[in-house]
């Protein structure tokens, strides 16, 4: 391989990078610029963590070509943007022909290839003044790829490879900062947080994916630059956000975001747990409980929306904690209630998806579910099953797992988690969902000799009820017979009786958070 550093002189060097880890379209992609009489380079991340033998998520290609003449290089392309870059979609071809019937017939011309990657493509650019602090006013292409990697954030982003001719620029000692695991912006790191305020949330990101150190320069231009966060939208906070959740040390990042004063940029209300004590059962304050809960739930590798729900679940201790005379120590009654409300309202302000936004909410009003062994009987499990439903009741197992640990308690798995690991599987036998009813649609309407209508769905979730209350019920003669009564109610009585469940779950929950707010003199 042939190493460039700094001057560009060519010195020989060492292998960094296995060729045959490289992408085959990216390398076709590479392969096929350079034929056409241009330079092109792999670039930035995909690079980086191929010298760190990591699989690359992304594969960015840079070039000398202009995006008319990219685009004129390939059969199928698209370019929607101001920045240059070209989305190349690679495609493979697929049977020429089909059967019709007995015959076998050529398939259209528009059919024969499908889309399987795309590669973006980017011509070497100078950017001139980020006013905005989030893009450059203008973009001009270069000839150049030293003006590209100098514009690039951090110096272990600032690499290109040529897997062609087996060439590795590194114009900013990147390879270094990656032996030394250190994250360093490229040349003045005021600059490069100025021009786009985003890559403060980014070089924390980048240590919690790679478990890398912030240089010290780097790190007090960083908080010199914190509040360039302000100008930043929500939606790109909440991408770089969801990274550090997804990253292999969320704790350390976050204590780092704190730290550093950028966390009132992205969940503020994280900050009110820093200082809040909490009572004899928690070793740590409600921020750091939260932080710690967070990392269990990484090391265990759970899902996203267990990973968000356990730094989210005590997020509304600091509100309810009061100071009990008769037990001499902090309360949190109803946090679970108050917290919920609170993480909804922050998911939303970041823009997730309402999907995350509603099973969040559930897994923190549903957390504490699982607190007293006496007060759990098999039908209160089968309605927290209907709560968070049969796919996501682990899910919300986990996340009380996560709680614990959070705790610094050693013991993860005691005899009241087992217990409830225990009725769980003995509950989850039992309908808690009209598709596990033993009586379907069709099955009704031969019993009860009625056309399809909105009232066999009535019927069916005024029988899911009557089935929670009593998984004995969950018979076909049973529920026929149920049917048939219910099928003589007044109309108006049966929408009561089928919504009767979900309205009373809905205002008792309301009821509780009404009391707890006039109980505590907050609003």
């Amino acid at each position: 391989m042939l190493y460039m550093k700094q001057t560009m002189n060519t010195l020989n060097k060492p292998s960094y990078i296995d060729i045959r880890k490289i992408n085959s379209d990216a390398l076709s992609v590479v392969k096929r610029i350079q034929e056409a009489g241009y330079e092109a380079y792999l670039v930035g991340g995909c690079v980086r963590d191929l010298i760190m033998n990591r699989e690359p998520k992304d594969w960015d290609v840079t070039t000398n070509a202009k995006p008319e003449q990219i685009i004129a290089i390939f059969e199928k392309t698209f370019y929607e943007n101001t920045f240059g870059t070209v989305g190349v979609v690679i495609l493979k071809p697929t049977d020429a022909k089909e059967e019709v019937g007995d015959k076998e017939v050529q398939k259209p011309k528009e059919v024969l290839m499908i889309k399987n990657e795309v590669i973006e493509v980017t011509p070497y650019r100078v950017e001139s003044e980020y006013k905005d602090g989030r893009r450059p006013e203008s973009v001009t292409f270069s000839d150049h790829i030293e003006d590209d990697l100098k514009r690039r954030d951090f110096t272990i982003n600032a690499l290109a490879f040529d897997p062609i001719k087996d060439i590795l620029i590194d114009l900013f000692d990147g390879i270094k900062d990656i032996k030394d695991k250190t994250i360093r912006a490229v040349g003045n790191p005021l600059e490069r947080f100025q021009e786009d305020g985003l890559r403060v949330l980014r070089a924390v990101r980048f240590s919690a994916e790679l478990g890398f150190t912030i240089n010290k320069d780097t790190q007090t231009a960083l908080y010199d630059s914190r509040e360039m966060l302000e100008k930043i939208a929500k939606e790109r906070i909440r991408d770089e956000f969801s990274k550090i959740i997804m990253s292999d040390y969320p704790m350390v990042s976050l204590f780092m975001c704190q730290k550093l004063e950028i966390l009132k940029y992205i969940v503020p209300e994280l900050e009110e747990g820093v200082n809040t004590e909490q009572n004899q059962a928690h070793s740590y304050t409600v921020f750091e409980h939260l932080l710690r809960s967070l990392q269990c739930a990484a090391d265990k590798k759970y899902p996203f929306e267990v990973r968000l729900s356990a730094l989210l679940h005590d997020i509304g201790k600091p509100e309810s904690r009061r100071f009990s005379k008769e037990k001499k120590d902090y309360t949190f009654y109803g946090h679970e209630v108050i917290g919920a409300n609170m993480a909804k309202k922050i998911l939303e302000r970041l823009n997730f998806p309402r999907k995350t936004i509603d099973l969040v909410y559930k897994f923190v009003r549903w957390h504490m579910f699982f607190s007293d062994t006496e007060q759990i009987s098999l039908s209160a499990v089968r309605r927290m099953i209907a709560n968070v439903s049969r796919e996501h009741i682990w899910d919300l197992m986990n996340l009380r797992i996560c709680d614990r640990v959070g705790t610094g308690r050693p013991k993860e798995n005691p005899y009241r988690l087992r217990k409830y690991t225990a009725m769980i599987d003995q509950v989850l036998m039992d309908p808690v969902s009209v598709s596990m009813l033993k009586i379907d649609g069709k099955e009704l309407m031969e019993v009860l000799h009625v056309e399809p209508g909105p009232k066999i769905g009535l019927i069916l979730n005024a029988l899911l009820e009557e089935v929670i209350e009593d998984p004995t019920k969950n018979d076909p003669a049973k529920l026929s017979a149920i049917a048939e009564r219910l099928n003589n109610l007044d109309i108006k009585e049966l929408i009561e009786k089928a919504d009767n469940g979900k309205k009373l779950r809905e205002d008792k929950e309301k009821e509780a958070l009404d009391s707890i707010l006039k109980k505590h003199h907050v609003s």
